[in-house]
Order: C-alpha cells, then structure tokens, then sequence
C-alpha cells in the first residue's frame, strides 16, 4: 500500500467490475487503490449469478447496455487465456415451448441482427430434442446462439484482480467508504473506516451501493438501485445434467428461469426476479425456491428434488427510471458516465445483466472516457497481462499429479473428496496475491465444498489448515467474516473435558 496514502486512482467496490477496472487501469503508469468492503473481493453479485457470457441480444437496440454487451462477448477468449480462467464457449438457446412462443423467437432473433450480434439462428424442434436429451418433448423451435458462453464469475474476478495487484495495484478488503473529500468542486480522495486516502480520481464502482455513493457526490440524486433477487438450484452433476445451457423465451422484466450446465460440471436452475428493499437479504424463501422450480421444469420436465445438493440466490444491481438512455427510452441501461456537475469523478450504476459479460468492455470504455476527459495515460513498459493460473489437482494428468506431488508432498493430501482438492491447492490460496483468509475464500477459489457433503467432511480440515498457516487460533477462523466464526471453544484442553 502506498504509505502515504496518496493514488491517481481509487476504485470503490471489488467486485467483477471494480476489479476488471483495476486491471486495465493498472497498463498504466497510475498509482491505483481499489476498495472493498467485504471480507474478499468479488463475494457480492460477483458471486451469486447465472454464470453466462451472453451473446448481446436481450438488451434494447441502441442502449448502452447493448453495445457493451455485444463489443466485449469476442473480448473472452482472449481474456480467458491470458488470465487463465475457465471459460466454455458452446453457444446459448433460447427455447420455445408450443406454438404461441415459437412466433416471439422472430422478435429477439431481429433485436439480436440490429445489435450486431453474429452466428444466431433458428433450430427446429426435432434438432433441439437432439442437442438436449432432457429437453421439454413440447419444445417448438429454438434460437441458438452460437457466440454464448459459460464461466466461474468469482474466477474470472479473482483473476483479474490478481492480475491488477501483479502489475501494482493496491487491493484493501474491509475498507468501507464513508465520504468523499472535496476541494471546491473537485474531488480530492476519500474517508473510509480505514482512515483517508487521496486521489486524482474517484471511481464508483459499488454495484448495488452505487446509488449512495453517486449521491454522496450530488450526483443524480432521483437515481435508485432496487435490488432484484435472484433465488437457484444447484444439482448434483453425478445424479443429473445437460450439455447446453437453456433459456426460456424472456418476459419483459426478466431473462426468466433458465437450466443450464457450468463450468464445473454442475446443472443450476434459475433465477426468479424478485424486487426487495433490503439490499443484504439473500434469503432463500420457499415460494421463491417453488417458482423456480417450476419455471425450470417447464424447459426440462425430468428434473427431480432429490438431484439438488444446495441453494443460493444472488442480489442484481438494476437502476430506476433515472438511467433512461436519451431516444430509446430504455429505463434500465447501464450508468458509465464522467459527470459534468463534480470533478474527479467516474460513475458507473445499473450494472445488472449482462454486467458479468460486459465487464471488459466497461473497462476499455472507463480508459476512452479518462482519455477523452484529458487524463495522460501512459502505457507502462513492464505491463504483463498474464494471471498464471495456480495448479487445480482434479484437472491434472495423472503424470501431472505425480510431478507436483513430487515437488510438494501436499498435494497429495486430499482434503475435500466430492471436488478432490487437495491440502496444496489451498496452502497456495492461503499465500496467492490476494490471500483467502476464510473459509468461503478458500471454497470460491478451489470449488471445495461444493460437492453432494456441501463441506461436511473438508471443514474441519480446512479450518485447521487456514489457522495453521495464517498462525492464529482454529477459534478465530470464520466462514466469511468475523462475524461468521465456526468454533467457539475447544471441548478439550490440557488433556481434560471441558
């Protein structure tokens, strides 16, 4: 951390977003600070949503949101392997259910041209039985797009901020904004529950939080983020799959509820669209779960309870009628603006979906704003865009294993057996750029956890581990944050019960 506490640039929020920012900026001969206020980055929207890298034409023609969307879809396979995530690109359906839906697939197959989005087409029936088993045998016609694509948002998150913080960037985790610090009509840094930290410029990047903090700046006071729940099913890759991921045709306030295969191997199914105030409430409810069943079974009839393993819902950062693009009247594109009313500002707000698809080219877009508002950006000689990509023991060749095993004897201790991560793979978290310090850290980064025992055989090792190598008392190990500690005392000391 710069010791004086002074950057060019400070990104408030760790998210997809902030962080893929914080990688672009950092090509640059920029001294950048980029604030979080949870436990790690990345563990908010980034977190909790469907995963798809969607191809450009669901949002409005002309909007924003729109060209976005379409300009940073070919951007993912480049980014994928210098930042060495994973990234699956097989196309995306939309999935029409008897006639009446067949004839609304015409209206997004032609939003989708005057987007700019390439490779779509009508399938018939009879091909979309073939391509998916499991399919609703009342399937009518399908749109398949062939430039969709699937990832692990949290890796791609994880990677881009390693990537930033590799080229120079400065990460702070439990930093929460309070306030901006002025000189006249400039800002000039910010205050935080970690003291004050001076800047150039300020970048909004807070995701559902992004309304308060434009505010604190006296901008677009009548803006307001409605968080929109999104509740899911994650299914038990042993017990049941698809190969494709498949939407329902959308309604006019969301995408709908979707089956769909992940990078992991797992199916999800959801999400329902639900509007709430609280902006912390990821609560599943049994209504909500009931819908989303129902919606998925709708597209695949065969799905059964007992193939799920957990559930999770996830919060969208959609904005009101405020962020209307001027001449479409689209009232939910997306906020990337250097307001004219403060300077040293950039404000980003609306991110909802495709936020997680966009995020790339959100980031090329923020650089061409700097430039255009007279910022002298200067490419840095050393700038290196690879993330290298630690070691995954369950992807290796058994000749691979061998060798690693060979070098460190961890990783050949198995610690979690549905996902066979082993003690390595989280001893090298544990130590990464960006350390895991919790248990959700270790499981966003290694997918332990995640299998049919959802953590019940790996967490007392991995508790034991993260206190062993962070040099701290098993009992100061949480799940997420402080507030989250698993073990409250030790039932046996010094040889005696307790």
């Amino acid at each position: 951390m710069n010791k004086n506490g002074n950057y060019d640039v400070i990104i408030i929020g760790g998210g997809v977003i902030g962080c893929m920012l914080a990688r672009y900026l950092s090509r640059y001969t920029l001294d950048i600070l980029l604030i979080e206020k949870e436990s790690d980055i990345g563990s908010v929207t980034s977190a909790a949503n469907t995963a798809i890298v969607h191809p450009g034409y669901d949002a409005i023609s002309g909007s924003l949101k729109a060209k976005l969307n379409v300009a940073a879809n070919p951007m993912w396979d480049n980014l994928a392997g210098e930042l060495q995530f994973a990234f699956q690109r097989h196309g995306d359906y939309v999935v029409a259910i008897g006639e009446d839906e067949l004839a609304r697939l015409d209206m997004l197959l032609q939003r989708g041209k005057q987007n700019g989005v390439p490779g779509m087409q009508i399938v018939s029936a009879d091909v979309m039985r073939s391509r998916e088993p499991n399919i609703n045998p009342a399937v009518s016609g399908a749109i398949w797009a062939t430039s969709g694509g699937i990832c692990d948002p949290f890796g791609v998150t994880i990677a881009a901020a390693e990537n930033a913080v590799l080229n120079g960037v400065t990460i702070l985790r439990e930093t929460v904004f309070e306030d901006f610090i002025w000189n006249e009509k400039r800002i000039v840094g910010i205050k935080t529950n970690r003291g004050i930290f001076t800047c150039r410029r300020a970048i909004n990047a807070a995701g559902l939080f992004a309304d308060a903090i434009m505010h604190k700046a006296g901008v677009r006071p009548d803006f307001k983020i409605t968080p929109r729940k999104g509740e899911y099913f994650v299914l038990d890759r042993t017990d049941f799959t698809v190969n494709n991921v498949l939407f329902p045709v959308p309604s006019d306030i969301s995408k709908g509820i979707l089956v769909t295969t992940t990078v992991h191997g797992n199916t999800i199914i959801g999400p329902n669209a639900q509007n709430i105030e609280d902006k912390e409430n990821k609560e599943n409810t049994k209504s909500g779960m009931d819908e989303v069943f129902e919606g998925a079974k709708k597209l695949v009839p065969n799905i059964n309870p007992r193939h799920v393993i957990a559930v999770f819902a996830g919060l969208r950062a959609g904005g009101n009628a405020a962020c209307q693009t001027p001449g479409i009247g689209y009232s939910h594109d997306f906020i990337v603006e250097i307001p004219t009313e403060v300077q040293g500002l950039v404000n980003l707000g609306g991110i909802e979906s495709p936020g997680l698809t966009a995020a790339p080219a959100i980031a090329q877009y923020v650089v061409e704003l700097l430039k255009d508002a007279g910022e002298k950006l200067q490419e840095k000689k050393n700038w290196n865009p690879v993330r290298p990509a630690r070691p995954q023991f369950r992807h290796l060749t058994h000749e691979e294993c061998d060798a690693l095993i060979k070098k460190d004897a961890r990783y050949g201790r198995v610690v979690c057996r549905c996902e066979n991560v082993t003690e390595g793979e989280i001893v090298a978290e544990i130590h990464s750029p960006i350390p895991a310090l919790t248990y959700d850290a270790i499981k966003r980064r290694t997918w332990l956890g995640t299998g049919r025992c959802q953590g019940g055989f790996d967490m007392p090792r991995v508790t034991e581990i993260l206190a062993r190598e962070l040099g701290v008392s098993q009992l100061e190990i949480s799940k997420k944050n402080g507030a989250s500690k698993f073990l409250c005392r030790p039932t046996k000391e010094d040889g005696g019960a307790q």
